[in-house]
């Protein structure tokens, strides 16, 4: 390689470095992304695969089997020929082979409630995974919100910093002038630290949310990981229109966990199917054929010669077939199958308390969330009149320092408040967002992501 193409190589590679490191992540992305790599959902989807195979052993049993069998073997010595019983003292050489089949005709119905119970288990493992995926993607939504909510929170302090070593700067011309006294330069001036104080803190808090991003998809490359940066407007939205009543109705019909609960149901009321039907008696067919050869040879009564079938006669002329039906009786098995009934019917029992539990929680869940709904839109109102308010009280107060008749106490104080105020109002904005998100998601509504 000369110089020129190693030289164009190390550019390609720089670039495409540059480029991988400015990469910012939508929200779609970062969802897509923790869904494909998180543990969890792979270990599901495993379970999944798992379930289905299951599944096709379930429908295998229901089928009869076939099996071939082979063998060869030589005898020296004093020996019966395995093809005329004949005691003879030399070499044989033997080979016989078979086909078997059994088919079980009924065992208590036992073989179609597998069926049906790996059918729901399959079931069951895909609502789980589809759980398991809606937490992923809330999780990661509020984790990207989060993102944003502090990277405002610090365009907030950094504008306001921009605008105070403004005031820093005529204040020094004003006290230099001998207009101003020189406490109030300090008092800018403190006001100036306590907002880059404020600016580091929000920095660090901007690098911790996208640390907590980053974990959730498993990424390590902290430093280089970030998002995109997207204005997020509160959505239009009518999810209060429905009581929780109305959204918790709703939610009972396509909440994954609570169909997971559900087919947990279904699977125990099987295994109590299969429990009892070992009470039965099972019914099986089978059916056998063999055949053998031998390289013995035999005396012909009639023409006084010794002879010997062919390979292809001796198959024929050996060969046996046996069938038959076979029934066991269940009578007495030391408790075990009325113990194990016993058992099955708890678990029904268990898995029903479980289903209640799971309603519970998610009526609960839902009644939170629309009361957080309720709060943080009027917390959000509050933030904007408060903001609004705040505004309006320093311009005023700006005014009347500019013509010195307040102090720069008062106005730090007074700018403190607008910061303060600008900074909740970008906080309850996100919070207030998210509990839409969550509320409308309770309700069957997906989250937007498209764009994001």
């Amino acid at each position: 390689m000369n110089f020129k193409q190693t030289a164009l190589v190390l550019l390609l590679f720089t670039v495409g470095s540059i480029a991988a490191q400015q990469k910012k992540w939508t929200l779609l992305e970062c969802v897509e992304y923790a869904v494909e790599n998180n543990l969890t959902v792979e270990q599901y989807e495993l379970d999944l695969l798992s379930a289905h195979i299951d599944k096709s052993d379930a429908l295998g049993d229901m089928l009869p089997n076939l099996n071939g069998s082979m063998s060869t073997s030589g005898n020296t010595g004093l020996s019966f020929d395995p093809t005329t019983q004949e005691p003879v003292t030399t070499t044989i050489m033997t080979a016989s082979g078979g086909l078997s089949s059994s088919v079980t005709l009924f065992d208590g119905l036992r073989n179609i409630h597998r069926l049906n119970r790996a059918k729901l288990n399959a079931l069951a493992n895909q609502y789980r995974l589809d759980d398991l995926k809606d937490d992923i993607s809330l999780n990661v939504a509020n984790s990207y919100l989060q993102i944003l909510s502090n990277k405002e929170t610090l365009k907030v302090f950094n504008a306001r910093y921009a605008v105070t070593e403004q005031d820093l700067k005529r204040t020094k011309e004003l006290v230099d002038a001998g207009v101003l006294p020189s406490g109030d330069l300090l008092e800018i001036e403190a006001t100036a630290a306590n907002l880059e104080q404020q600016i580091v803190n929000t920095e660090n808090l901007v690098l911790i949310s996208r640390i907590n991003l980053a974990q959730l998809l498993q990424i390590t490359d902290y430093e280089n990981f970030d998002v995109v940066d997207v204005d997020f407007e509160i959505p239009p939205t009518d999810i209060l229109n429905n009581s929780p009543k109305e959204i918790f109705a709703k939610a009972l019909t396509f909440r994954n966990d609570i169909k997971f609960s559900q087919s947990n149901i279904d699977l125990a009321i099987e295994d109590l199917k299969i429990s009892k039907g070992a009470l039965l008696p099972t019914l099986g067919g089978f059916f056998n054929y063999n055949t053998r050869f031998s390289n013995q040879e035999r005396f012909d009564n009639i023409t006084g010669q010794l002879f010997r079938e062919s390979f292809g006669d001796q198959l024929w002329m050996n060969d046996g077939i046996s069938y038959g039906l076979q029934m066991n009786i269940p009578i007495f098995n030391g408790f075990s199958v009325k113990n194990n009934i016993k058992r099955s019917q708890i678990n029904v029992e268990r898995a029903k308390l479980q289903l209640e539990q799971e309603k519970l929680g998610l009526e609960t869940n839902i009644n939170q969330a629309y009361v957080d709904v309720k709060s943080f839109s009027k917390a959000y109102e509050a933030a904007q009149k408060t903001l609004a308010a705040r505004r309006l009280a320093f311009n005023y107060s700006k005014e009347r320092y500019d013509v010195g008749l307040m102090n720069a106490f008062d106005f730090s104080q007074a700018q403190s408040r607008v910061d303060d105020a600008a900074a909740e109002l970008v906080r309850t904005k996100y919070d207030y967002m998210f509990r839409i998100k969550v509320l409308e998601f309770y309700f069957g509504v997906k989250l937007d992501l498209e764009g994001y």
